[in-house]
């Protein structure tokens, strides 16, 4: 099935603003509440969403092995789980209805007032159910920098970093969209000094910079995905911040890795963006040395140019832009993640999310965390308000945005917003 959105030149009829994430060659993918507290699987356009279930009714898809009810759910698992040919024909379909030559929707207004909402009107919500979530740790300039902070700058990167893409089992339980604020958490940590822990309000709240894929059905119990099929199973990404608790990190992470530190809370941007979307901002990827084991060896360019920047505005004062960095700095790719995930036949299902882990450049102000940036601590940022910041404070808002662009044409993935709040108070009975 050819892909048929991508071509630089192509204009929609809908209004689209200059230098909206949104053009008509995106095309992303999200869940929504409408006006009339209906759940839809959608899509947008510049400002517009689009009810893609209402589209489905209306008869706009009528020549496509769709059921009835694929739109018509709070979650986009079951339509993930039908594959890379239906996305590519539901959004092929998309892309002709919208078209500025094409008018059948666009001369119908009965059909417009139905299908089309702008982005005041609506809620959007978390676009999938997600059974299972893995963090990877996949930047090497991220990696070393903890590595030089935290043990012997000499040999920052642990033994297997180099040779497999490193992650862990997180939960799916605490992962919300963009505009849900979280709690700073509780839990052990190690004062300096100290011989044994206090319980307590984390004191180094920090954010990562990280994005995440979304999978489909990939395979059977038992059976591994090669490394050169394994984009075939990525639905698209999304923006993620994997929020991180550092002292409370630091202490628990030994022997069996991150727990409460990072299981309070991660964000995630509502659109998921295709990689058919994305296919014009392909990049090679870092050099690897050592070569990989062959079945993490990967050819053609599997990176993608992904612009990438963090802000804090704190309650009532003025937004710093903190940290610029890039989706193609990452060492290991989201192919190699996946064929390492399933090497042992581990099962991914439709609406699994994995997370890139940190994304961190090669200079300081391209780092992804506070930790970095900071140094520590060591190094307090100054904000726009003159303030200062070692760590995230209660009531500060962290924005991450993304996008990529080339011929004229800007493919983003809107924002992911989270505001921090102070650590939960019991009522009083």
């Amino acid at each position: 099935m050819p892909l048929k959105t991508n071509h630089p030149e192509k204009k929609t009829w809908l209004p689209v603003p200059v230098n909206s994430d949104f053009p008509i060659q995106n095309i992303p993918f999200g869940v929504f509440l409408t006006r009339d507290d209906i759940i839809t699987i959608g899509s947008r356009i510049g400002d517009y969403a689009i009810d893609l279930g209402a589209l489905h009714q209306l008869g706009y898809f009528k020549d496509i092995p769709l059921t009835d009810d694929i739109f018509l759910q709070d979650t986009l698992n079951d339509f993930i789980s039908d594959g890379k040919k239906t996305w590519r024909l539901v959004r092929n379909r998309i892309s002709e209805i919208f078209d500025i030559n094409n008018d059948q929707l666009k001369n119908n207004e009965d059909h417009k007032s139905i299908v089309l909402f702008t982005m005041d009107e609506i809620e959007m919500q978390l676009p999938v159910q997600i059974g299972d979530y893995t963090d990877f740790y996949s930047s090497k300039e991220h990696a070393t920098n903890v590595g030089k902070m935290f043990r012997d700058p000499e040999n920052a990167l642990l033994p297997n970093w180099l040779h497999i893409p490193v992650g862990y089992h997180g939960r799916s339980s605490s992962i919300v969209p963009s505009g849900t604020s979280v709690r700073r958490p509780m839990g052990q940590t190690l004062p300096a000094g100290a011989d044994q822990p206090i319980f307590g309000p984390s004191k180094l709240v920090d954010f990562e910079l990280e994005m995440a894929f979304i999978t489909t059905d990939a395979n059977v119990l038992g059976e591994p995905i090669p490394v050169e099929e394994a984009e075939n199973y990525i639905f698209g990404m999304v923006l993620f911040n994997d929020w991180s608790a550092r002292d409370i990190q630091k202490w628990e992470y030994v022997p069996l890795g991150p727990f409460l530190a990072k299981n309070f809370a991660s964000s995630i941007s509502p659109w998921i963006v295709t990689l058919d979307a994305l296919e014009p901002f392909r990049v090679g990827s870092p050099v690897q040395t050592p070569k990989p084991l062959p079945y993490l060896q990967q050819s053609g360019k599997k990176g993608f140019d992904i612009n990438l920047e963090v802000s804090i505005k704190p309650e009532g004062g003025k937004t710093t832009t903190v940290t610029r960095s890039n989706f193609k700095y990452m060492y290991w790719t989201m192919a190699q993640q996946l064929a390492h995930h399933t090497i042992n036949g581990c099962k991914v299902n439709s609406g699994d999310m994995m997370g890139s882990g940190t994304i961190s450049g090669p200079t300081p102000d391209t780092y992804g965390s506070m930790l970095e940036l900071t140094w520590r601590g060591e190094k307090p940022l100054t904000l726009e308000d003159g303030s200062t910041r070692k760590f995230i404070e209660d009531y500060d808002t962290v924005t991450i945005s993304g996008y990529s662009q080339k011929d004229n044409v800007r493919i983003g993935f809107g924002e992911v917003t989270t505001k921090l709040l102070p650590v939960f108070q019991q009522k009083k009975k």
